[in-house]
């Protein structure tokens, strides 16, 4: 099976901040323009909920002892050599739009832990017990990172996540996804309302007939006195909440068309139908179009039905895989590279594939898969990944990387380095105190 065997050297050095007397805006501004190798203006950050098994999809293993290979088989895709699991036909014949990262690892088989790690590429904050909820203590998620480099542009936010938050029947939003320590200013544009149809405007961004449009116009001076006013350094909850109201207010008044982005009645029927008609799918074709519009970065979770059925396929591994899980993935994931590729924005859109870990080398007895952080898969796409090409192995059972090993920091790194960031951008908390949050180091040779 290919894999490039290029040395793995990084040159990423760590900087002081030698120019606090800057603005905020200018500093950040000045180490994106000089951050090298950066192709991609937007990320869209697929996550797979609940952990999708390495061997049932990007690396599939039919040599395993027993117990281990499971069900499924292996097909050859578009590049020579590299195999994937049979119910990924798709992807198959896109491979050369893309890499695969076998080697991937962290040290934890806990939920939260591997969201918070594979959304941040840091630790969360330490907890006294239980999965990791958020907390303003933690780490900011790579999509509030980007808004505060980068700003919203317009009327849109910088960092958007949708159909749903990252959590599951026992814990409604597990830590990693907002801004942490940077503040609620930055935190991505959530919409996680379980009853929306994704590609539809969501009913609160449309105003109640049963209120007269005087009564609109009367909120909205309101807002604008609150905006007049002088605020304080401690009144920050303040000033977001005026901001939020007057976001709101802007999209009930009809006076900002950028949110009609968020509808896919304009795309044809043809498009609807390749990336599939359900909620996974519905998702990744309107974080399409939020890029398109300027949305620096896109979290688009698992959901299909609702968030119970995901990838934590603890019974029932294979038939849950067959059939719920892998034919959706394939379509959507596979025509959204296809469509980011024709429209040429391909080059400069990382897509980005992960979850918070793998699966066991062994299955229970249950048919199904338990916790694995020691080794899983990851896919990156477009932003300047060389498609075609594997990176790192796991040995023969999918236990352990065994040519390399890529940390989940790293792998995060390589996000932040194809957006342009690097050891050296600095962030602010709501405090106003600066921190580095690129802490690994990118996977080079990928480029």
């Amino acid at each position: 099976m290919p894999h490039s065997r290029q040395s793995r050297r990084n040159f990423l050095e760590v900087g002081t901040i030698a120019a606090l007397g800057l603005n905020l805006p200018g500093l950040l501004r000045s180490r994106v323009d000089a951050a090298s190798g950066s192709r991609a203006k937007s990320c869209i950050l697929l996550y797979a909920t609940g952990g999708a098994a390495q061997q049932e999809t990007f690396d599939p293993k039919p040599d395993a002892v027993d117990g281990c290979c499971g069900e499924f088989g292996a097909i050859e895709t578009s590049v020579p050599g590299i195999r994937i699991c049979e119910h990924l036909p798709m992807l198959a014949r896109t491979a050369h739009r893309y890499a695969i990262l076998r080697s991937l690892h962290h040290d934890s088989s806990v939920h939260g832990v591997g969201v918070h790690y594979n959304l941040t590429g840091l630790k969360h904050a330490p907890r006294p017990r239980g999965e990791p909820q958020s907390s303003r203590k933690d780490p900011p998620s790579m999509g509030a990172v980007v808004r505060q480099v980068r700003g919203d542009r317009g009327d849109l936010p910088a960092s958007v996540q949708l159909p749903v938050r990252i959590g599951d029947q026992n814990n409604f939003q597990w830590a990693g996804q907002h801004g942490g320590f940077l503040g609620p200013k930055y935190d991505p544009l959530m919409l996680i309302d379980e009853s929306w149809m994704p590609g539809t405007l969501l009913p609160s961004f449309v105003p109640s007939p049963e209120i007269a449009n005087s009564r609109w116009k009367e909120r909205s001076r309101l807002i604008e006195s609150l905006e007049s006013l002088k605020f304080g350094p401690s009144d920050e909850k303040i000033r977001n909440v005026a901001m939020f109201q007057k976001q709101a207010l802007e999209i009930l008044l009809g006076r900002s068309n950028a949110w009609k982005v968020f509808s896919i009645d304009d795309e044809t029927p043809a498009t609807r139908e390749r990336y599939g008609d359900n909620k996974f799918g519905r998702s990744c074709l309107v974080a399409r179009r939020l890029i398109e519009a300027g949305v620096g970065l896109v979290t688009v979770p698992w959901m299909y039905l609702h968030s119970t059925k995901n990838f934590d396929t603890h019974a029932k591994h294979f038939s849950v895989m067959r059939d719920l899980l892998l034919p959706p993935l394939d379509r959507a994931f596979s025509a959204l590279l296809e469509d980011l590729d024709d429209r040429g924005l391909l080059e400069e859109t990382l897509v980005a594939w992960t979850g918070e870990f793998g699966r066991t080398p062994k299955i229970n007895k249950d048919a199904g898969r338990d916790h694995w952080g020691n080794v899983y898969s990851t896919v990156l796409a477009g932003g300047g990944i060389r498609g075609g090409q594997v990176w790192g192995a796991s040995d023969r059972d999918g236990a352990e990387p065994v040519d390399d090993p890529v940390h989940v920091t790293d792998f995060v790194a390589t996000i932040y380095h194809a957006l342009g960031l690097s050891s050296e951008t600095v962030v602010y908390d709501f405090e106003g105190r600066p921190h580095y949050v690129v802490q690994g180091k990118p996977v080079l040779p990928l480029f």
